[in-house]
């Protein structure tokens, strides 16, 4: 709905230009456009299957695999078009990160966790890993309580744990930006104020866009934001604008809680 042509001076890390996606003969998303800028952290936001996770799971290509998908328009990272056929998938997924509703942690160790995509990207000597998980999971606010106890198994720690533990899995293989969907809706209001005190911090140093369906985490936590509906973006603006003067009437409606 919306031509976003913005005259922001800062550079987009991720620009998505005109793109749609279609499961089958169903559109998903139609037809989007809006920049994501560098060290700022971008809501998407819209009602239930109005698109954001889709729109969101192809920035780092998570969807190519399933079954009668397809779709038009380019996204861009740091400006060369992410679907262009000469794109290292495993290379475009370690620089943009990926974290989803549920926590999901491998059936292994905390440390085997964190450590997982590291060495499927390089052969560290011992202590050099030992190093990069120690300082993941100090970026995740974890390692104060999980530091004595690093060889149990993921699952036995809380959810807020694991989540942040798999946060600290995407920090580990030193990403550029975090994708992150719904990445509180499964904790509880402690897990999820912790959540969103790591993000605020992890912005300095990286990228983050975020779905979420709990419209009062974006306008606490997020620089921009971009709203959906029906596959469709209606806004997209800094986050302090849209909420003191949305300019769309479906925006307000959204912002009123007269849709959801």
């Amino acid at each position: 709905m919306e031509n976003v042509a913005s005259n922001n001076p800062l550079k987009p890390v991720i620009r998505v230009d005109s793109f749609s996606a279609f499961y089958g003969k169903k559109v998903g998303v139609h037809s989007v456009t809006f920049p994501i800028y560098k060290h700022k952290i971008t809501a998407i936001i819209g009602p239930s299957g109005c698109g954001k996770s889709t729109l969101l799971r192809n920035m780092n290509r998570m969807n190519d695999n399933i079954l009668n998908y397809k779709t038009s328009g380019d996204i861009y990272f740091e400006e060369k078009n992410i679907f262009n056929r000469d794109t290292d998938l495993m290379l475009l997924r370690k620089k943009i990160g990926m974290v989803f509703q549920r926590p999901t942690p491998f059936p292994m160790s905390v440390f085997d966790n964190v450590a997982f995509g590291v060495r499927l990207h390089h052969r560290h000597s011992k202590e050099t890993l030992s190093g990069i998980v120690e300082e993941s999971l100090k970026k995740a606010s974890l390692w104060s309580e999980v530091k004595d106890e690093l060889h149990k198994p993921a699952e036995s720690f809380s959810g807020g744990q694991q989540q942040r533990m798999c946060i600290a899995r995407a920090l580990a293989v030193e990403p550029e930006v975090i994708l992150l969907d719904e990445p509180t809706s499964a904790l509880d209001p402690i897990a999820t104020k912790n959540i969103e005190i790591l993000l605020e911090a992890l912005e300095e140093s990286y990228t983050i866009v975020i779905v979420t369906h709990n419209l009062s985490q974006a306008i606490r936590i997020s620089d921009y934001m971009a709203f959906m509906y029906r596959g469709e973006l209606v806004e997209y603006g800094e986050t302090s604008e849209i909420v003191k003067q949305p300019k769309n009437p479906l925006t307000e409606e959204y912002l009123s809680g007269k849709i959801s």
